[in-house]
């Protein structure tokens, strides 16, 4: 077979498939009302969920014993469906061999053919074109009466990936149609990635009108970029717009299998998505941990969309996405989506990540079931029900970084007689007592019949680090206190409830007492004897109190902050409890954590550099600003504005080999992004940070932060004026501020 000559990439100029012709048929459909679909974001109730609703993607290696591993898991993982890309070359390769032991199985095939795109490029040439027949001709009489079905069509709404302009890609698929279907071979596609709906919209009409319609329309339904599954998706028309016409995942789903239908085809896949360990990370800790949790609560929303025959995760074996780590730390320089090529790793560093057991629980429940329809959907808690055969079956979850209390959603007449198991498939040895962002199964018998209260009465989500790796979450309610406290087991819970309940706390004094002014934060003995740390309240001036009144109080506030911090991989102290006074005043509440082990602050530090010391505790000056500012552009990138960033906040222990941990302390003012902190909101940061330190230091650090960024600023001088205007604001509230009246009224009185 042919090949066609490299293209210098770099210089290319590849047209979109969508044209304007195309563009206008889409518009078209649009103003005819082609998007509108009022109460589409709700999945529908009472539809049967495919006995083969889920699939993954398989990829070949060099080494033949990576394809019985990849045997080995697929029976593990319980899929019925594979998808294979297969391009030219791979007739006599590593992927025909694992195609050819995946036909000797009882899985479904979906065989993607994949163009290089080299030759999409340049499919608009006679021997480009005859080279693609020559290809699909043969796969189709070497394969084609043991495939499942035939995938054509590859990202070509991603002309960057695919190559194709619209003349190319019609002619692809005009000559792929004739050879598949003519040997009455299941024929799927065109393979638009993510929601797009003009490319849906434009290129099936158009493959309508020259009688070339696909069996199965694929579409790759990402959310990624959104982050959760069940968001609504801002990157369309902007968050605001995104809530108002509450464009989801279902939603998203529904319309794209509606398009379908509307033009002839009744059944629809999704071949591929995933979430790329790297995006989660930008933002998030345990980024595995989150990547099985939007695994399940993607899956479980196709399921009840009604829309789709098939769900496919992306690569099976990849070190950036796959469930299972190929222990390369490589990736391809085409996206996986378009070219899922090869395994790059070796068979003894592959490594199951906690996504391979979701993935395995939700098919052991999922697929065969039938859909009952959302208890609790698009408001922050979803509770989605099915029942199969045996068994009545809750999925629960809430959204990022909070919990629902159990007692919230359900009667306990209902969750006493429940079964609960983790994403994961493990059975609680316990009744947990709260629904997280890590989605829960609640089990009874079939016959069963359960309720779910409207949660939405019972108060605020709480906060916490559902993935934290010591620990549970109890709710308090003793005494007229309430709250939530971490321990292993719930009879610990109770213990440490009684132990740290403010009314049986000892008295603060002069040896335990490590600060008192607004807050009065001591030291008390802790669970196991270790000494913890208590804050509360003690005074708010009257315009807190009005300016506050609306918001949780301190204690919770630093609760929400910890928890915060915690899943975005910042340290701080460790949360152990939060109290709060039923119907107590602004004053009546506690926080309890752990003391930080640290050897000095940041103001500490600081100081000494602006006294004229080229070094702090054997650290040289520039080397603690490079520390320093690694720890504060970590702590921005990761959506974190802290909002009081004064020296004595950051904790830092030296470490043996010269290097610093940093600790953030005194947290209830922080506020939280779901992208990296805006500039401004930075400088707001460093302008706090850098007062106590003199303009060489300033210059150092806040270079050195800015020269660090993903994408490098200088330090000019508009970026420069927060930092005089701080200053200012500072030095005249010490001469003319609250404290200075105070002081100068005291003098006053001493005086006469």
């Amino acid at each position: 077979m042919s090949t066609q000559p490299p293209i210098d990439k770099s210089q290319k100029n590849v047209p979109a498939v969508m044209n304007s012709r195309l563009l206008l048929s889409a518009l078209k459909q649009v103003f005819k009302g082609g998007l509108r679909f009022p109460g589409g974001h709700i999945p529908p109730a009472l539809h049967e969920v495919a006995a083969d609703f889920t699939g993954v993607g398989v990829a070949a290696s060099a080494d033949p014993a990576v394809d019985d591993f990849i045997l080995q898991q697929l029976k593990s993982l319980g899929v019925r469906n594979v998808r294979l890309d297969f391009s030219y070359g791979d007739e006599n390769g590593p992927a025909a061999r694992l195609l050819e032991k995946l036909l000797n199985t009882d899985l479904q095939v979906l065989l993607h053919l994949v163009q290089p795109f080299e030759a999409a490029f340049t499919m608009t040439e006679t021997e480009a074109q005859q080279t693609w027949r020559e290809f699909v001709s043969e796969v189709c009489d070497r394969f084609g009466s043991q495939l499942h079905a035939i995938e054509v069509g590859s990202t070509i709404n991603r002309r960057r990936w695919a190559g194709y302009n619209t003349e190319g890609f019609f002619a692809a698929w005009d000559i792929a149609h004739q050879e598949i279907k003519s040997r009455h071979i299941t024929l799927a596609g065109p393979n638009i990635s993510d929601f797009e709906p003009f490319y849906t919209f434009s290129v099936l009409a158009q493959m309508k009108d020259d009688a070339m319609l696909p069996d199965v329309h694929t579409n790759n339904l990402f959310c990624e970029r959104v982050t959760e599954p069940e968001r609504y998706d801002h990157r369309i028309i902007g968050f605001q717009w995104a809530t108002r016409l509450k464009v989801n995942l279902v939603k998203k789903a529904r319309l794209i299998q509606r398009i379908g239908h509307r033009n002839g085809v009744d059944k629809m896949i999704s071949p591929a998505a995933f979430w790329t360990l790297p995006r989660i990370e930008r933002l998030l800790a345990e980024k595995e941990q989150k990547q099985a949790d939007y695994l399940t609560r993607y899956m479980v929303l196709l399921a009840a969309s009604g829309a789709l025959k098939q769900a496919f995760w992306g690569p099976l074996l990849c070190w950036r996405e796959g469930l299972i780590d190929d222990g390369s730390g490589r990736y391809p320089e085409l996206e996986r989506i378009t070219h899922y090529q090869s395994v790059l790793g070796q068979l003894p560093d592959f490594r199951l990540r906690p996504g391979f057991d979701a993935l395995k629980q939700f098919n052991s429940l999922i697929p065969g079931s039938h859909y009952l329809g959302p208890l609790s959907t698009s408001n922050n808690v979803e509770v989605h029900a099915f029942r199969n055969q045996t068994q009545l079956i809750h999925v629960a979850w809430t959204i990022n970084g909070k919990a629902c209390s159990l007692d919230a959603l359900y009667e306990s007449r209902d969750w006493q007689r429940a079964s609960f198991f983790s994403r994961d498939g493990e059975q609680a040895d316990e009744t947990p007592c709260f629904i997280t962002e890590s989605p829960t199964y609640l089990a009874w018998p079939a016959t069963h019949a359960v309720a779910v209260k409207d949660w939405a009465q019972s108060g605020p989500l709480e906060s916490i680090f559902a993935h934290r790796r010591h620990g549970r979450y109890y709710p308090i309610r003793q005494n007229g206190w309430q709250g939530v406290v971490i321990a292993d087991n719930a009879k610990q819970a109770e213990q440490i409830i009684s132990q740290m309940r403010p009314d049986n706390l000892p008295q603060a004094s002069e040896g335990n007492t490590l600060r008192k002014a607004r807050n009065l934060i001591w030291t008390v003995p802790g669970p196991g004897g270790f000494e913890v740390v208590a804050k509360k309240p003690i005074k708010m001036h009257p315009h807190k109190r009005l300016l506050d009144r609306l918001k949780p109080s301190k204690a919770r506030r630093s609760w929400i902050a910890a928890a915060e911090l915690s899943r975005r991989g910042i340290a701080t102290a460790q949360p152990l409890a939060y109290f709060e006074k039923q119907g107590g005043s602004m004053l009546d509440n506690l926080f309890v954590c752990e003391k930080v082990d640290h050897d000095f602050s940041a103001r500490d530090m600081l100081i000494a550099f602006h006294d004229g010391a080229s070094e702090f505790q054997g650290i040289a000056s520039e080397e603690a600003y490079r520390q320093l500012a690694a720890f504060l552009l970590r702590m921005h990138e990761h959506g974190v504005f802290f909002r009081d960033l004064a020296g004595g906040n950051i904790l830092i222990k030296k470490q043996a080999d010269q290097q610093l941990t940093f600790t953030l302390i005194d947290i209830n003012r922080a506020r939280f992004y779901n992208r990296s902190t805006p500039l401004k909101q930075r400088l707001s940061d460093l302008t706090r940070i850098c007062h106590k330190l003199h303009w060489p230091g300033r210059e150092f650090l806040v270079e050195h932060y800015l020269q660090s960024m993903l994408k490098p600023k200088t330090f000019t001088a508009r970026r420069r004026l927060p930092f005089y205007l701080y200053d200012f604001k500072v030095n005249f509230k010490r001469r003319y501020g609250r404290k200075a009246i105070q002081r100068w009224w005291q003098a006053i009185r001493q005086k006469h």
